[in-house]
This record gives C-alpha cells, structure tokens and sequence, in this order.
C-alpha cells in the first residue's frame, strides 16, 4: 500500500426506512460531500441502517423485562449465560453476543432492531447494486457493535461481508526475522469494521464510511463465516 490508508466518513445519509436502497443513498451522500466512490474501496456500513433497510424492526417496550427476554430467545439459537438482565447468547448466524444483536439505540421509542436475517447477502447487495451504479468494484462490510470475552470496552466488527477477506491467512508465510508463521491469521475484516468505527463515532449519526488503500490481495468472495469461530474450536462453549 504505496498511498497509506485513508478512512472517510460519509455525512448526509438521510434516515433510512424499511425498503430503501442503501447503495443509492450511500452513493448520493458520498457525491455529496465530493468523495465518490472508486475502484478498490471498501465501504463499511452500521448494521442499523441495514436492518432498517431490510424491515427487521420490531415493536418493543423497553422497560417490559418480560417481551425483552422472549425476543432476546426468539432470536438466539441457545442461551449461553444469564447474569441479571444481560444476557449472552448465540444467534442463528453463530454470533456470540449480548442480547442476541437486538438493539435499542438510534430507533424510535418502542422499537428494536434486530440483526439482518444475512449479513453476508446483504453485503453482497448493496456491492452488486454500487457495480451496477458505478461500474466499479468495492468491498462491503456491515458492522456491529461487540464486547469481548477478555477485554473491557466495546469495539466494531464485521457481521457481512462480500468482495473484501474475513480472514487473511499468513501460516506459512515469514516474519521480519525469517521466522515462519504457524499460528497468525488476521481478522481483516473486523479490523476494518473497528478502524472505520473510529470515524463514524457512536453518537454522530454517521452509518457509512470508505476505507481506501486496503491491500488489493484481499479483496476476494468471502463469508463471515470465516470469522465465526466453530464451537469445537472453542475452550469457553
């Protein structure tokens, strides 16, 4: 990467309702604010904006504990661990998170929005859709926001993914020191996620931003499941 990497935010998204086009509304807002789109970007877009998109909003009191834990079921696959009001489940994607992916924030009062049915199909549309419009050829990451199992703090990460690696395999390859690598593959695609988070903000209502200067060698089909570790992989399931 001879250029260094660049990461833009895209300003002028308007709210997003249930069956609108992201990609035109991506595409008019980075027009916009005169960074349009180029070949070899990758545009990291909120989770929030895509299941609102997509319709994937419900109607929830959020101060009834009950109706929030039967939706929190609804949408896990199994329950991992309950402490108090929180808890850690699994969804039928095989995300490992708090309350299933539901969200509160940046919804109208008594709603929720839950995660994409498919992350990765929605990546793959709004990536087929700016081909269309534009001719070139971009990765797509739809983010959300995650804790960790051994860290404080909250960070992004890919839940979607087309046209950019979820993982860049390195075993085999050597270190500066010529030593061989055994063990290290890189969560491209969450480190995007997170790096774009830093310019989007939590507050600013800003859903998309464009990373430009990524390594051409990872721009691939891929899947999020390549991010998704398997349960027999796992020391804490």
């Amino acid at each position: 990467m001879t250029g260094g990497l660049v990461i833009m935010p895209i300003s002028g998204v308007p709210e997003v309702r249930p069956g609108d086009r992201l990609a035109a509304l991506i595409v008019d807002a980075a027009a916009g604010q005169e960074t349009p789109l180029l070949d070899g970007d990758c545009i990291v877009v909120t989770q929030k904006i895509v299941s609102k998109a997509e319709g994937r909003l419900v109607a929830l009191d959020a101060d009834d504990g009950d109706a929030r834990r039967r939706l929190i079921e609804q949408e896990s696959r199994r329950i991992l661990r309950r402490r108090d009001e929180l808890i850690i489940s699994e969804t039928a994607h095989g995300f490992v998170c708090a309350n299933a992916g539901i969200d509160l924030s940046n919804v109208d009062d008594g709603t929720a929005a839950l995660l994409p049915v498919d992350s990765d199909r929605s990546a793959r549309d709004i990536r087929n859709d700016i081909r269309s419009r534009l001719k070139i050829s971009v990765g797509i990451v739809v983010s959300d926001t995650f804790g960790r199992a051994w860290r404080r703090g909250l960070t992004d990460v890919a839940i979607g993914v087309a046209g950019l690696a979820g993982v860049v395999d390195l075993r085999g390859s050597t270190d500066a020191h010529g030593r061989e690598l055994h063990a290290t593959e890189i969560a491209v695609a969450d480190e995007v996620a997170s790096a774009a988070e830093l310019a989007m903000g939590k507050a600013a209502g800003i859903p998309a931003a464009i990373v430009r200067g990524l390594d051409p060698a990872w721009f691939r089909e891929a899947t999020v499941e390549e991010l998704v570790r398997p349960p027999a992989e796992d020391l804490f399931r």
